[in-house]
């Protein structure tokens, strides 16, 4: 199920990023070859020409350069090229690969992973890549990222008009937040009660919240004791410990109150008087504001009889109840979403669209500063595959899960793509970038070397990544 959430996905990601390098190739007049939906070493699922208006199931070409196919299918009628020579959509073939790694568009007179330079030997023509003006180059180039950010900001946009904001605000966290040893050797206490970041209030719909508090420099202040103000200043050496924990790290979590919902009738609570609504405070000698304090307190005290100190209608009093062998006294205990004030946020459609460019903005905003981190030797042990990116899926289809996560991946895949690395756009970009200023254009010789030399080296980053996911599974 997570890897097929994956492949979903990524067909999705794959989809609008390469259909923005075609959009803005379409809108310049420059032909596409091959608009492929995942790689297809060797063979291809699926293969469109609309110029013949057939579609080949498990098509591929021999060492003759022939096209070959298990079935050929009829699938309308054919889409002839104009007759004036000008670039349409009928002159793409379109596929679907076998190799869900990714995806490309095969757009003509540029080099690229699937064309060297001798590919572009001969005289540039109208209708090709390298014959067009450098800003609409560049705009075929930056339409990938700039489509996967868009989607990111509209899923989001989605999510907020679709779901909401279904929160806990800090204020209503009255008995405070539990923290790791971590973030309790950074100076946090479990009680403490979250206040601001940096001078300002903090914001439960903020999804970066647990991120932004972590980061080396920030000031948190706390409520502790439920009246000293206490300031924490964040060190460097609190993320560095954080970052190999892995995605189901807690950092902190809300400290529930015990109260009663449910008793069992014949169990040893039923039976000492407890009723629905109290709030057990203390067991014998040990003080248990809250389920942390408490589920240990009855484990250690199996088969004892205690006093159990209450709040039943603002009134404390004492019953004595019998904890049975199992550390277990017979009650169901209250639900966060009752105890806790929800705040429970509605958006519309004009309302989404603001929300999703927020969290949108501020999910690559923590994503790049955290990347600083693959810098070090924990963060670059931390550095995962696609066993890492299946792993962020949970292990049943949940359509609010699937969009989260997806537009997060969106957002990584456009950050990543810009990154002035030859293969990827940033590395087009970078040299469209340099032609623009200088007004020199690079050789198709340099461009296909710097090519390869990307491709090797995102080909060891992926090989790297991926034996690090094998690692941590087989071995760790």
């Amino acid at each position: 199920m997570k890897a097929l959430q994956l492949i979903v996905a990524l067909l999705i990601l794959v989809t609008i990023h390469e259909f923005g390098h075609y959009f803005f190739a379409r809108v310049f007049g420059i032909k596409v070859n091959r608009f492929y939906l995942f790689f297809n070493p060797r063979f291809s699922i699926l293969k469109y020409r609309p110029d013949k208006g057939t579609l080949q199931l498990i098509g591929w070409t021999d060492k003759d350069g022939n096209e070959k196919a298990w079935k050929t299918l009829k699938v309308g009628k054919e889409h002839p090229a104009r007759p004036d020579g000008r670039q349409t959509w009928r002159d793409t073939l379109y596929g679907l690969g076998w190799l869900p790694l990714g995806g490309y568009c095969d757009i003509a007179g540029m080099v690229d992973e699937t064309k060297s330079s001798k590919d572009l030997a001969s005289e540039p023509q109208p209708w090709e890549f390298r014959s067009k003006a450098v800003h609409k180059r560049f705009m075929v180039m930056v339409a990938g990222v700039l489509f996967n950010f868009i989607l990111a900001i509209v899923i989001y946009a989605g999510i907020a008009m679709h779901w909401g904001d279904r929160v806990v605000p800090f204020t209503a966290m009255t008995e405070g937040m539990d923290f790791s040893s971590e973030m309790q050797d950074a100076g946090f206490r479990n009680g403490d009660r979250l206040l601001s970041l940096n001078g300002s209030p903090l914001d439960a719909k903020d999804y970066s919240v647990a991120w932004d508090i972590v980061q080396p420099g920030a000031t948190v202040d706390v409520l502790r004791n439920g009246s000293d103000t206490v300031s924490i200043t964040v060190t460097e050496r609190l993320l560095s410990s954080i970052v190999t924990k892995g995605k189901d790290y807690q950092g902190m979590t809300i400290r529930i109150p015990v109260v009663i919902d449910k008793l069992m009738s014949g169990d040893p609570a039923a039976e000492a008087g407890l009723l629905k609504s109290d709030r057990i405070v203390k067991v014998g000698n040990d003080t248990t504001p809250t389920i942390t304090e408490f589920m240990p307190v009855l484990a250690t005290n199996k088969g004892k009889n205690l006093p159990f100190t209450i709040i039943r209608d603002g009134k404390e009093m004492t019953l004595d109840v019998a904890i049975n062998d199992a550390g277990k006294i017979g009650i169901q205990m209250l639900s966060p979403l009752a105890i806790f004030k929800i705040e429970e946020v509605h958006y519309s459609f004009l309302e989404a669209l603001p929300r999703g460019w927020e969290i949108g903005t501020d999910r690559l905003s923590s994503y790049v500063s955290s990347l600083r981190l693959v810098f070090s030797k924990e963060g670059a042990q931390s550095v995962g595959g696609f066993g890492t990116l299946g792993s962020l899926f949970p292990d049943k289809w949940d359509w609010y899960s699937f969009w989260q996560i997806t537009a997060f991946l969106s957002v990584i895949l456009a950050f990543m793509n810009i990154i002035p690395i030859p293969g990827l756009d940033g590395g087009y970009i970078f040299f469209l970038l340099i032609e623009f200023i200088t007004r020199r254009k690079p050789s198709d010789k340099v461009l296909e070397y710097a090519n390869m030399i990307g491709m090797a080296f995102i080909f060891l980053l992926l090989i790297y990544a991926n034996s690090n996911d094998i690692y941590r599974l087989i071995i760790k």
